[in-house]
């Protein structure tokens, strides 16, 4: 076989010893390229200083609707929590799982409101009772559409969140 670009030998030829130095260099390149990840990266409501991560689903909205963010700001400050206290994640606009969740967020509470807000890979918690899973308290309760208009559920949840 005759060969007219030495270029030509790193395709025919896979071994080291046929490639030209500025090859070699190129290739490291491109494997230090591909070994690159990007980290996930979230967008959340507060500061999650006490490592209490409230999940929501809001397709429309990027963290929670406003007047449902006011009922639940009242909620937290009866516990004696603040805005910045906790990490408000929309998982309409998120699609981590929850491995991902708890390695970004080290959550020690997890409140999630709905069904669709549960994580990917999450098995489902038992509906409105606190439990611990993962090492953490963990609470599955309604959503604010199913409490803002029944006096009931707003009471099931707020006996639940006692205890979160």
């Amino acid at each position: 076989m005759k060969v007219e670009d030495p270029a030509a030998f790193r395709f025919i030829i896979n071994e080291d010893i046929y490639l030209l130095p500025h090859d070699k260099e190129v290739e490291s390149k491109k494997v230090v390229k591909e070994a690159e990840s990007v980290p996930f990266s979230f967008n959340y409501e507060g500061k999650n200083r006490k490592k209490f991560l409230i999940l929501t689903h809001y397709p429309d909205h990027e963290a929670i609707y406003a007047v449902h963010f006011t009922a639940l700001e009242a909620i937290l400050s009866r516990k004696g929590y603040q805005t910045d206290d906790v990490a408000i994640l929309n998982m309409a606009r998120n699609d981590a799982d929850i491995n991902t969740l708890t390695n970004h967020f080290s959550p020690e509470k997890l409140l999630i409101l709905g069904h669709k807000a549960i994580p990917v890979g999450m098995e489902e918690p038992q509906f409105n009772h606190s439990q611990a899973i993962g090492g953490r308290n963990t609470l599955l309760s309604f959503c604010f559409d199913d409490m803002m208009e029944n006096t009931d559920n707003k009471r099931a949840f707020w006996e639940q969140m006692k205890n979160l």
